[in-house]
């Protein structure tokens, strides 16, 4: 090939090689064409989400139990289990929950084990050990429910209507029939209605009138069931065809179920109809939902609520959310009018496929824009053929690596665009520094070819190129290693980083030189771009002398030299100090600015719905007069749609009178000036207060930016006694809510509530031939009602017909106490001879956390600006440290592990967004000390010398004085993400160091006096360097926005600037102090150092 044909020295390193192969090779322009178009293809194809996708998998294995007690529950059926289920491999958490009649037990696998393995070894030890439930007990079968990251809905549709007459049970019908119809659309996979009151057909008895006819509920009950019973019976031969034959009919309607004779008196049949009530339509209501639409006008606010139906779309694995929440969108469009009638309206309350598509375009454009300002920043450095070389390099780079970031799996999301968008600046330097060097050695030797000076060019700093490309690559990779939900999170950073700089160093040496060479012909234009270069080593060239000449004097230079390190040194100890004072707070990540939050209440044990549903109203009222606020959905009695924060904490499972959920709708971010958290903190205050007039404990909670916890700060209390722990909570929960700034602060026990116990008089009841079951299941027919049988009428949910006292005679227990049961006699006895009612208190629910019984007390913080948990955490040891066990001990402390012996005293162990935070600065910071030990290695390995390395790191702590006051300046967070900014400097200024100490190795050996070859390096690597460390400046400038990556940017830019700027000053003098005795000639002038020593 042409490539071949060149005048370039033989001696030329692999990188010299590559260059002069590529910059005149027919297939590099090819290459370069199939790297834009493999980007392109990666755009199109690559699913968009907002967050990346953090596998959890983790299910709930629910045994119920009926009528057994909570500490049954908990010692024969939860205990048993968790040991079982705690032996599989690859469990990072197994909980339990105890309660009357039922044990959820919750498996938590570790992040990575994926989904079908964890399952499957989960039904394998639920089945392989099913013996732990004997058969008799009475335990019902354990049913196992996954939960993952795709039981999250993408899509939430609420349905409501301005016409007072539709209600909730006419949505609910219209809802179920949307239902099958969003379920064709490609990509959905489950599509649940929530909120809808269901049908039956209910048949209320009355007690008296039953009597009078001598049945009991037994007996209506077995003739509905034996009425509703039809079977093929075969066929029959006639006329030469064989005919099916079945019995039937089946009940059909609530007429069928009226008519139904249940016995004959006096020769008079007894129909159902003549001693209940039978009724077709909504059961009494166990849940109430309904919208709020918020209008601002004039500085009014008007509040219009309606009954609703919300239904949730989730979607499967791997599927783009993107493109199914806009099939959905469409398919309902295509329903209005038809299947969705005219008057009710379908309101989009949750669209993650939109949020994430509006996510990726802007983050797509603030990475176009930081691509065009490093272009620009060249283009003013060193001219225009120079910038579009390089414009054309860092184009490719990021198409190419975001066909790899494909490849590897990553999807487009925040971190992996902001993982690119950082990297701008660090992927460009390949190129920069290539073509400042071609550019460089062009303005020196005018008398040479391109396709002469190019290999050349190119090899000398070749070899410090690969190597500093390795360092960058060093720091950043060993993050891909953090464990726990941190570690997918953040994973695209290192691994989209790492892949890129890979990729632009690779570019920089086949595609750039190409450039090059075509581009960079002679012209009139370009002599004035060749002088540029010249013209800022000119420019720099005194000031350096200025600040080396006291800094290299012989007499005094040595105590000059002590004062820098000096004051480096206390600058370094001041930056520390930042933190210790509070002038920088830490937090595991800030909270995103979205368009929504949750209001999660909780009233006290044995409310009834009627109160939660007035709470929630009275919050909804409020919520109203916020100007930010466009829309709520009101949950009582359910949950909301969960989002990741709510699968986390078991959001689903939430049910009953006492709980209720407000899904909280803000304008769009660019409709308001305020961010969705500040917005949050302001309405807690308040609606904590009407919270506390109902007696309900009001929790705000934002969708969370990394890995969701339980809660922000959670105290676990473990010890050997249930009381003793409870009473240890409640103290523990007093220090949380004296605690300024300690928010939404609960625990895990129930507010006393009584409970009326009926205990069966069994020998009264064995004299007269009446069984326990008999009275049990009688008494509770009555009252919670049982499905005897179900209608079969093709409704697309099965209708129950349902006996059961009516509800208003469901206020006391006379009516209940009325029923009768039949005697071995033949007689009807009335339940109120055999039982005798007593008075008790509720069941404490029983909560277990890795086989040890536990009570947690849980809290938020807000007090800005340090609303991060660990301060308030930190905050309460004092207080905590005085509390007392019941023992008398003192109540033992742990900040990582459950304690090794909780049998011994009472203990606390910390949880929450602390034990994230631990996890994740702890696996940081051993991939930084990895990062340092690798590129300590790389560096020995390329200059062959053990100090050397030591002198290239040396400005490593130099990135503290920057990115520490950075923080203060701007008043941010410091953070995980502020973290990773921080090792990424790590390679960033270990490149500038390689890049000064390799320039002054080459002046040595060309014969160079150490001292000019000392300050020479200064100068002539100042360009190069510092138009590398503009760009990753620029970069990071389009990063500083974000709230939760703007850590990551302060970094990035303070540390750069700072470090940048002492680097040059530093690097070259810790050389010369280390290699002083081997080189420095004392006869040598300070003043003889010419400004361009820098001639190659």
């Amino acid at each position: 090939m042409r490539g071949q044909d060149m005048h370039s020295p033989p001696h030329l390193g692999i990188s010299g090689r590559i260059a002069a192969y590529f910059q005149g090779a027919q297939i590099t322009p090819l290459l370069a064409l199939v790297a834009f178009l493999l980007g392109f293809f990666a755009v199109l194809v690559t699913p968009r989400e907002e967050e990346p996708q953090i596998d959890v998998t983790m299910a709930n294995v629910i045994v119920p139990w009926p009528g057994a007690s909570a500490r049954d529950v908990e010692a024969m059926v939860a205990s048993p289990g968790e040991q079982v289920l705690s032996q599989m491999a690859g469990v990072e958490h197994v909980m339990s929950v105890s309660r009357t009649g039922v044990a959820v037990i919750t498996v938590q696998f570790k992040v990575g084990v994926p989904r079908q393995t964890a399952l499957v070894r989960l039904y394998d030890a639920v089945g392989a050990n099913a013996d732990w439930l004997p058969p008799g007990l009475g335990v019902g079968q354990p049913i196992i429910k996954p939960k993952g990251v795709d039981d999250v809905p993408v899509v939430a549709l609420t349905l409501h209507s301005a016409r007072p007459e539709t209600g909730a049970f006419d949505l609910e019908r219209v809802a179920h029939s949307i239902e099958a119809e969003l379920k064709r659309v490609p990509g959905a996979r489950e599509v649940k209605t929530l909120g809808g009151p269901g049908r039956a057909v209910r048949v209320e008895v009355d007690p008296a009138r039953l009597a009078a006819s001598g049945l009991t509920l037994h007996e209506l009950r077995g003739a509905l069931q034996s009425a509703n019973l039809g079977l093929p019976l075969g066929e029959v031969l006639a006329g030469n065809q064989a005919i099916a034959v079945q019995t039937g009919p089946f009940l059909q309607s609530r007429q069928d179920v009226a008519e139904l004779v249940l016995a004959s008196r006096a020769g008079k049949p007894v129909y159902l109809r003549e001693v209940a009530t039978v009724r077709d339509g909504p059961p009494p209501p166990a849940r109430y939902v309904w919208y709020g639409a918020v209008e601002h006008a004039d500085g009014q606010s008007r509040l219009t609520e309606q009954p609703a139906v919300t239904l949730a779309v989730t979607k499967k694995p791997g599927e783009n959310a993107i493109d199914v929440a806009d099939a959905v969108m469409r398919r309902v469009g295509e329903l209005q009018g038809t299947v969705i009638p005219s008057d009710v309206q379908v309101s989009e309350t949750r669209n993650y496929g939109a949020t994430a598509n509006d996510k990726a375009m802007t983050l797509i454009k603030k990475l176009l824009f930081a691509t065009l300002s490093v272009v620009a920043l060249v283009f003013f450095a060193l001219g225009r053929r120079e910038a579009a070389i390089v414009g054309t390099a860092v184009i490719l780079t990021l198409t190419v690596t975001l066909f790899a970031s494909w490849a590897w799996g990553f999807t487009l999301n925040r971190v992996s665009l902001f993982a690119l968008i950082f990297s701008i600046g660090i992927l460009v330097d390949d190129a920069i520094v290539v073509v400042e060097n071609i550019h460089r050695h062009r303005a020196h030797h005018p008398e040479r070819s391109l396709r002469e000076i190019i290999p050349g060019a190119v090899d000398e700093v070749g070899g410090p190129t690969i190597l500093a490309t390795l360092t960058v690559i060093a720091a950043l990779l060993p993050m891909a290693f953090v464990s726990g939900l941190m570690g997918p999170y953040m994973s695209p950073i290192p691994i989209n980083a790492s892949m890129g700089m890979l990729l632009s160093l690779a570019i920089a040496f086949t595609v750039t030189p190409w450039l090059s060479r075509i581009w960079m012909k002679g012209g009139a234009g370009d002599t004035k771009a060749a002088d540029a270069g010249h013209g800022l080593a000119g420019r720099l060239a005194p000031l350096f002398r200025r600040v080396f000449a006291p800094l290299l004097a012989t007499r005094s230079g040595r105590r000059n030299r002590r004062l820098l390190a000096a004051a480096v040194a206390g600058l370094i100890a001041l930056s520390l100090l930042l933190p210790v004072l509070g002038l920088v707070v830490l937090k595991m990540l800030p909270f995103d600015n979205k368009s929504e939050f949750q209001v999660v209440v909780d009233m006290p044990a044995g409310t009834p719905l009627e109160k939660t549903a007035a709470t929630l109203r009275a919050l909804g009222a409020h919520l109203a007069t916020v100007p930010e606020v466009t829309n709520y959905q009101a949950y009582a009695g359910t949950a909301a749609p969960i989002n990741f924060n709510g699968l986390v904490r078991q959001y689903e499972l939430r049910a009953g009178g006492e709980v209720g959920d407000l899904q909280v709708n803000l304008v769009d971010k660019s409709q308001r000036h305020e961010q969705s958290h500040a917005i949050a903190m302001r309405v807690r205050p308040e609606l904590a207060a009407i919270g506390a007039r109902f007696g309900a404990n009001v929790k705000v909670v934002e969708v969370p930016p990394g890995p969701p916890v339980l809660a922000p700060i959670v105290a676990e209390i473990y010890g050997p006694d249930a009381a003793g722990r409870r009473a240890v909570a409640k103290a523990v929960r007093g220090v949380f809510e004296a605690t300024p700034g300690v928010v939404d602060v609960d625990d895990s026990s129930i507010a006393r509530a009584p409970e009326t116990v009926l205990l069966v008089d069994r020998s009264k009841a064995a004299q007269l031939g009446v069984t326990q079951q008999a009275i049990a299941s009688t008494l509770r027919m009555g009252l919670a009602g049982d499905a005897a049988t179900y209608l079969h009428d093709a409704s697309r949910t099965a209708v129950p017909v349902s006996i059961q006292l009516p509800p208003e005679m469901q206020g006391g227990l006379d009516a209940l106490l009325q029923l009768t049961v039949r005697a071995q006699s033949g007689a009807l006895v009335p339940i109120r001879e055999l039982v005798q009612v007593s008075d008790t208190e509720r069941e404490q629910p029983a909560h277990h956390k890795d086989l040890l019984p536990v009570v947690y007390v849980t809290g938020d913080m807000a007090a800005p600006p340090t609303d991060s948990p660990l301060y308030g955490m930190f905050q309460m040891r004092g207080p905590l440290s005085e509390i007392k066990g019941p023992d008398g001990g003192p109540l033992a402390e742990t900040f990582i592990r459950q304690p090794s012996s909780p049998y011994a005293g009472y203990a606390l162990k910390w949880d929450g967004e602390w034990q994230i935070t631990y996890e994740t600065f702890r696996d940081m910071g051993a991939a930084y000390a990895v990062g340092l030990i690798l590129i300590y290695l790389l560096v020995v390995a390329h200059f062959g010398s053990y100090l050397t390395p030591l002198i290239i790191m040396a400005p490593i702590p130099l990135t503290i004085i920057g990115v520490m006051p950075g923080h203060a300046l701007l008043h941010a967070q410091f953070t995980a993400t502020s973290m990773i900014g921080m090792i990424a400097l790590a390679g960033i200024i270990v490149r500038n160091s390689i890049l000064l100490v390799d320039f002054i190795k080459l002046q040595l050996a060309q014969g160079t006096p150490f001292r000019r070859a000392i300050v020479a390096s200064a100068i002539t690597r100042a360009q190069p360097i510092l138009l590398t460390g503009l760009a990753a400046m620029i970069g990071a400038l389009f990063i500083l926005d974000d709230p939760i990556f703007n850590g990551l940017a302060i970094s990035l830019i303070f540390g750069i600037l700072v470090s940048t700027v002492l680097t040059l000053v530093v690097i070259p003098l810790l050389y010369y102090v280390a290699y002083r005795g081997r080189h420095d000639a004392p006869a040598a002038d300070d003043a003889s150092i010419p400004v361009h020593a820098n001639h190659s």
